[in-house]
């Protein structure tokens, strides 16, 4: 099971911390990504992370200004997004995979968290 939280309404350039807890059988999850969905679009993938190597990739519209970490002591993820434009408002979902490596389709997750939003105003 996946919580995710942090969301909120903030101003163009400002920063957020969104954290995802993972709950259940954490030993099987291979590698965590946060995906997001904006009003009439459909959800895309924002950035992932190896649970065991922590190695991570960025889709480009983020890449630069979020950052992906982990703390496996915890089972928790989070997505640190800083200088936010208007363009990032979207609801914002973690998700985990079982299958080793790093992974931006939808498909390739097995667990899905409840989604928070993020409203950047400007």
């Amino acid at each position: 099971q996946l919580q995710a939280s942090g969301g909120g309404l903030v101003q163009t350039g400002d920063s957020l911390r969104l954290s995802c807890a993972a709950s259940g059988r954490t030993v099987s999850i291979s590698a965590l990504g946060w995906f997001r969905q904006a009003p009439g679009k459909e959800r895309e993938f924002v950035a992932a992370i190896m649970r065991g190597f922590g190695r991570t990739y960025y889709a480009d519209s983020v890449e630069g200004r979020f950052t992906i970490s982990k703390d496996n002591a915890k089972d928790m993820v989070y997505l640190q997004m800083n200088k936010l434009e208007s363009e990032d408002t979207a609801v914002y979902y973690c998700a985990a995979r079982a299958t080793f490596g790093i992974a931006t389709l939808e498909s390739q997750y097995d667990y899905w968290g409840q989604g928070t939003l993020v409203t950047v105003s400007s």
